[in-house]
């Protein structure tokens, strides 16, 4: 059974293409950072000290697969003294999609304003988070994008640039989807944009995930903005790539392709942050 053994964050907004996006939100609006891990102990407290030294008032939520690591076991050490921290342990590795579409209905069951995706190996570095969360102002869902000015991955091999590039321009191809990096997997919702997908429905559980994720979004009219990141690669710990990851995600662009939702809605161009 699926556990959360953590404190309690504090209790408890994403427009549509046809709405006003000018909309300036409070700054205090509340944010839940949701962190999948399996094998991160090394990384996991690193990662939460770095992240509230730039956005001291976010929650988090981590997301343990039963790592044989003892990364759950850490994550349950610091939220025993860390009202930020949550913790929900799941009884065995199930998958990145899973692990967010689980954290997603937490945060909206807390009443939660912004939800971040966020990796625990340090690639998606915290002090760009205050750049998503901040365009969320006049967004439904931001990406932190490697593939527009600004952005960069660091330590790449020329194979792997390749294939992730290949595959965003693939998936833009097969989908019309006005995404440049669109397997990224650091975003911000608005509330309002994950209730506003049917949750249930999604299929993908690797990269693919975030590619379905964005083509819902896009299908359902909201508006996506990517600012730039740079994207360095994990100093500790193992990667979770694999070609069957790869495969999966090229699958779920052709299945998606193959007319699953062909008479949703089309959304607005994707903006950049400077517009």
């Amino acid at each position: 059974m699926l556990q959360i053994q953590a404190r309690e964050a504090a209790q408890a907004p994403v427009s549509t293409g046809a709405q006003d996006r000018t909309e300036e939100r409070p700054s205090g609006r509340r944010v839940l950072v949701v962190v999948p891990t399996y094998n991160e102990r090394e990384n996991l407290g690193v990662l939460l000290e770095a992240l509230w030294s730039q956005c001291p008032d976010a929650n988090v939520l981590v997301v343990d697969d039963a790592s044989p690591d003892g990364t759950g076991d850490l994550a349950d050490a610091i939220a025993a003294t860390e009202p930020r921290l949550q913790v929900l342990h799941r009884a065995a590795k199930t998958g990145l999609g899973t692990a967010y579409v689980e954290g997603f209905r937490i945060a909206l069951a807390q009443g939660f304003e912004l939800v971040v995706e966020m990796d625990a190996d340090l690639s998606h570095r915290p002090e760009d988070l205050p750049h998503l969360i901040e365009a969320a102002a006049t967004a439904d869902l931001v990406i932190g994008s490697r593939n527009i000015p600004g952005g960069a991955v660091v330590g790449w091999s020329a194979i792997r640039r390749m294939i992730s590039r290949g595959g965003s321009l693939y998936t833009r191809l097969i989908l019309s989807l006005p995404v440049h990096d669109c397997t990224s997997g650091f975003k911000c919702f608005r509330r309002e944009a994950l209730m506003a997908l049917d949750l249930s429905t999604v299929r993908a559980n690797g990269y693919g995930f975030q590619v379905e994720v964005n083509y819902l979004c896009h299908l359902a009219g909201l508006r996506i903005v990517e600012v730039p990141i740079i994207f360095p690669d994990r100093m500790r710990g193992h990667s979770k790539m694999s070609s069957k990851i790869v495969l999966e995600a090229m699958f779920v662009v052709l299945g998606l392709r193959l007319g699953r939702r062909r008479n949703a809605a089309v959304a607005e161009p994707v903006a950049t942050a400077d517009g």
